[in-house]
């Protein structure tokens, strides 16, 4: 078991995942050993970040959550609605390219990297299947939500028995996009155009990306979604962003980590 020491953690938790057997934690930037642009608790294997350090905080994330290191289980996410089910550890080299994991396997964590897209994770108790993904405006677009669900029907779960919760995510304060951006929703349907409203900059608008996940998530007629309502771009002394980083001009910048095990 991992005994590495977890100086300063500041995950955030969700009462609704808070269920017997299930541990889990919406990871924020404090408490890990990156240097600089990624101080400090840089989780992300595809950063630029010192891996060594990476290596370190994810050894941290993997002791609060209750297994060893090598049961911190990420993909190699890639925008996709593609979910593994997961029944034994991988390697870095290993990982799956994917952007959704389920599991009934106990001691092995489902972990999400994240930037700006939303970290989703799902439990249902009951069943003990769990799950976990990465939904940016592509894959909820284009599915990975609903493809995660479906792999936990797979293993067990019932619909009305999952609880969802959606960790620090950019807002619709932060999140301006084009008219090309806007056309692709309300082309495949006009009822989206509700997730968007005009910004100061003309033809531009702001994307309400957590409340369309949680559109996604209420029409799958889940047990409970809960958003937790943490802007990623606005808080910056506890989350990363990529949409941050690009507008301060940084070569690079850290990943938040969402994580969920059975114990």
């Amino acid at each position: 078991m991992n005994t590495v020491p977890l100086p300063n953690l500041q995950p955030v938790l969700a009462e609704p995942l808070q269920l017997k057997g299930i541990r889990h934690a919406f990871f924020t930037r404090q408490g890990g050993a990156s240097q600089g642009i990624y101080a400090s608790l840089n989780g992300g294997q595809g950063s630029d970040d010192d891996p060594v350090a990476v290596a370190s905080n994810r050894e941290r994330m993997a002791g609060f959550m209750g297994v060893p290191s090598d049961r911190l289980l990420s993909c190699w996410q890639i925008h996709s609605a593609d979910v593994v089910t997961v029944t034994t550890p991988w390697t870095r080299d290993q990982r799956p390219k994917a952007d959704g994991m389920v599991t009934d396997r106990p001691g092995l964590c489902l972990a999400i990297a994240t930037a700006d897209c939303g970290p989703v994770l799902f439990a249902d108790a009951q069943a003990r299947v769990i799950g976990a993904c990465h939904s940016g405006w592509k894959g909820a677009f284009t599915g990975i939500l609903e493809a995660t669900l479906e792999g936990m029907e797979a293993l067990g779960a019932k619909r009305d028995r999952i609880h969802a919760v959606l960790g620090p995510t950019i807002s619709a304060r932060a999140y301006e996009v084009g008219p090309e951006f806007v056309a692709r929703f309300i082309d495949d349907n006009p009822a989206f155009a509700a997730f968007f409203t005009p910004s100061i900059k003309s033809g531009h608008h702001m994307f309400d990306l957590p409340s369309f996940i949680g559109h996604r998530l209420d029409n799958a007629q889940i047990g409970s979604f809960t958003n937790l309502d943490r802007c990623t771009y606005g808080e910056p002394e506890l989350f990363y962003s990529y949409r941050r980083t690009t507008h301060r001009n940084e070569p690079d910048y850290g990943r938040l980590m969402a994580a969920i095990a059975l114990q």
